[in-house]
């Protein structure tokens, strides 16, 4: 459900025109593209130009396209990637990879973020950056994200409620004070 409509069913392209967007724990960026035709990917939903009109380079090609790239540059300077707009997506580092994910997936203009395991594979400062970054979304754009993540310091260091599940069953709902002293939480966390 997003604001009250019920979405299952749907596929891919509609859930993203209603207002969610989503990382993916394994990054699955276009590595052989650039950093800016990454985030352009995702605005795609923001131009009116057809096939004829790109082919023939028609007038409203060319505004949609200088539309295109201001828009990637604002988001890639915002996510300070801007300096490597140029690069191969695959020859950025792991962390600023994961940041060009989340930008392009706030390309499409979401109402509600769904990050999935962001912090896998990361370091700790790259898990500390990625904190910051995540504050950074939800404050700036003023969007809801959903996170799913098993690194306990970087929930708790961002969310304002956690639901804890353990294969499908609710264990702990509430702040995150609160569930990371459930002793619920605890044992199925330790996996006594």
């Amino acid at each position: 459900m997003l604001d009250g409509e019920n979405l299952t069913g749907k596929n891919t392209l509609e859930i993203a025109h209603k207002g969610i967007a989503r990382t993916f724990q394994n990054i699955r960026l276009f590595a052989k593209m650039t950093v800016q035709d990454n985030v352009k990917v995702g605005l795609h939903n923001q131009v009116k130009y057809g096939v004829a009109s790109g082919i023939f380079r028609l007038p409203g090609y060319f505004r949609d396209e200088k539309y295109l790239d201001e828009r990637a540059k604002e988001l890639l300077d915002v996510f300070g990637l801007y300096g490597e707009r140029d690069y191969l997506a695959s020859n950025l580092p792991y962390g600023k990879q994961r940041k060009l994910e989340i930008a392009r997936a706030l390309a499409t203009g979401p109402k509600l973020l769904l990050l999935d395991e962001p912090a896998a594979g990361m370091n700790p400062n790259e898990t500390a950056e990625l904190m910051e970054t995540i504050h950074f979304v939800r404050d700036t754009f003023n969007m809801t994200i959903l996170l799913i993540e098993h690194d306990m310091k970087l929930v708790s260091g961002i969310c304002e409620e956690i639901t804890v599940l353990n294969f499908g069953q609710v264990l702990a709902q509430g702040k995150p004070s609160d569930v990371l002293n459930d002793p619920k939480v605890i044992v199925a966390y330790l996996g006594e």
